[in-house]
């Protein structure tokens, strides 16, 4: 009896055992590891992506989102906006710079130090993290002049701003080296001078986390490490997960084209010019709805890049004085200055020394010869139709030949284009006579006799 209850014991016990590594296996299996992918500049594009995808590894219990990356850097509301997202995700995050030639300048240098592990693979870079605005010197040249000096510099209001701004970005950056527990001198030397470390010097100088060969690698030295999320301490499982790539969905695609500097240019051209032809020709309808379009398209896409306000009012005043030209030829004046308007508001639209926030030249110079030769024609047009003699209306009976009905002097009938009309003339005129409309006032034509010989051919 007694060996029977062992029996049903160990059968129990047994079967508890197999449950339990049942549920922990199905568990474990129903997590993933989410894999994203930075490749481009840092933009409005990437904060969406990455907030979309951090959003569903929150909802789904993801086990890690590991973000591969290799940026040269990109906007700062963008970049802030990620690592806000980072910070405050309830899933571990990894940074990885990927693959071995890749880089994370600038912007990127700010991720690696917000990411929960910060791993690069060999052949990599970071640094270079100074915050860069239009035009002046750099802030690390003003500090160096200020040190140099004997007595101290009495800063600009341009210099005191570049001063804040690098100040700030310092400040942020250590705030975050303190937050991940890596190194803040070299943080802050990163933003001040500008410098760039390689994957092994920075793995050496706590910098990063981990030096990874691979992806396989990398889950393989992640597994088993305790990171901090949202203020409690958690350790994450890697092995026997499956990795899964999250690649942008339409919206973020469609966000990536519309806010690249020459496409927003290339919309902003195509919706004014369309809008000015609808004007000229209204109900042309096509013109005014195409334009309409990639004009607000275009002000969505500027109202997310860093645009510089001059060069946008170079370029409307530019456009305005073609405008004028084709309306009110100068005999180029107006659109000679226009073209040049034009060009340099391009020029200096975007903030071109943000990384891949320029337009490129040749699409300023396609549009530039484009406007040249369709002004051209335009005015070519005008300047032929203002020489065509009148075909219609009033004006196009000056000059026309009329035939006199009834002897009469000053006043009486002539017939013109199989119509009756008052006239009035100087002269005596003769029945069958024919006469030269001179004027027109109201209803009545001012006529002249034709010169005798054409009369008398008549």
């Amino acid at each position: 009896m007694i060996k029977n209850s062992s029996w049903r014991m160990v059968l129990l016990l047994i079967l508890l055992a197999c449950l339990i590594f049942f549920t922990v296996s199905v568990a474990h299996a129903d997590k993933v590891i989410i894999q994203l992918t930075i490749e481009d500049v840092i933009g409005p594009a990437t904060d969406d992506y990455v907030g979309s995808a951090l959003q569903t590894a929150s909802d789904n219990q993801t086990e890690l989102v590991v973000i591969r990356l290799d940026t040269p850097g990109g906007l700062d509301s963008a970049m802030r906006s990620i690592i806000k997202k980072i910070t405050n995700s309830p899933v571990p995050v990894a940074v990885y710079v990927f693959p071995s030639g890749a880089r994370a300048a600038s912007a990127g240098t700010y991720l690696l130090y917000a990411s929960h592990i910060a791993a690069m693979s060999p052949g990599t870079n970071l640094g270079a993290a100074t915050p860069i605005t239009l035009g002046g010197i750099s802030p690390s040249e003003l500090k160096k002049e200020k040190n140099q000096a004997d007595k101290p510099v009495v800063a600009s209001n341009e210099e005191t701003m570049k001063r804040k701004m690098v100040n700030d970005a310092v400040s942020y950056i250590r705030s975050l080296a303190q937050l991940r527990g890596r190194n803040e001198q070299w943080a802050e030397k990163s933003v001040r001078e500008s410098v760039s470390l390689p994957a092994k010097e920075a793995l050496k100088l706590n910098v990063i986390d981990i030096v990874a060969v691979g992806m396989a690698d990398l889950l393989k030295q992640i597994d088993g490490r305790e990171v901090l999320i949202q203020g409690q301490k958690k350790t994450i499982r890697t092995a026997g997960l499956v990795l899964t790539k999250v690649e942008p969905d339409w919206r973020n695609r469609l966000l990536s084209v519309i806010t690249n500097p020459n496409i927003a240019y290339i919309l902003m051209l195509v919706g004014i010019y369309g809008l000015i032809f609808e004007f000229s020709n209204p109900g042309a309808i096509i013109p005014g709805t195409v334009g309409g379009i990639c004009l607000l398209l275009a002000l969505y896409a500027f109202q997310l890049l860093p645009i510089n306000y001059a060069g946008m009012g170079l370029i409307l005043l530019g456009i305005a004085l073609m405008v004028g030209e084709a309306f009110e030829p100068s005999f180029g004046m107006l659109g000679i200055g226009g073209l040049i308007a034009f060009v340099f508001g391009s020029i200096i639209l975007m903030d071109t020394t943000a990384p891949g926030y320029g337009i490129d030249i040749s699409v300023i110079a396609t549009f530039a010869i484009s406007s040249i030769i369709m002004f051209s024609i335009v005015i070519g047009m005008a300047i032929k139709a203002r020489r065509r003699p009148v075909v219609s209306g009033m004006d196009e009976l000056l000059g026309s030949e009329a035939l006199v009905i009834d002897d009469f002097e000053n006043d009486g009938k002539v017939k013109l284009h199989s119509e009756i009309w008052n006239a009035h003339s100087d002269s005596i005129l003769q029945k069958g006579q024919y006469v030269k409309v001179t004027g027109i006032k109201g209803l009545t034509l001012n006529v002249e006799p034709l010169v005798p010989s054409k009369q008398e051919k008549k």
